[in-house]
């Protein structure tokens, strides 16, 4: 069974960065762009940004400038830098395929507050 797993998440101030990472079990990123979702509290889970395989990447408005998704076929893992960090982007986040959705992860809790 592939499983997704998130990591990365935490406690930061307004301003801050992150770097999160996923990792698959089994080769689920091969041929499949991939993506970047969160959830805030409250809300529905949202896609925040995606990364074909030759590299092209998309990001939702609030989120450009400031976070860039790559990912590392080879090591199936699919990353998310996150600068320049607001309050609204407090949420629980995941990754997972952009088309023919896996079963999520448990996601990385994600918390900007001062």
């Amino acid at each position: 069974q592939v499983q997704l797993v998130e990591s990365g998440g935490g406690l930061v101030q307004p301003g801050g960065s992150l770097r999160l990472s996923c990792a698959a079990s089994g080769s689920i990123f091969s041929g499949n762009a991939m993506g970047w979702y969160r959830q805030a509290p409250g809300k529905q889970r949202e896609l925040v940004a995606s990364v074909t395989p030759g590299g092209t990447s998309n990001y939702i408005d609030s989120v450009k400038g400031r976070f860039t998704i790559s990912r590392d076929s080879a090591k199936n893992t699919v990353y998310l830098q996150m600068n320049s960090l607001k309050p609204e982007d407090t949420a629980v986040y995941y990754c997972n395929r952009v088309r023919s959705i896996l079963s999520w992860g448990q996601g990385t809790r994600v918390t900007v507050s001062s």
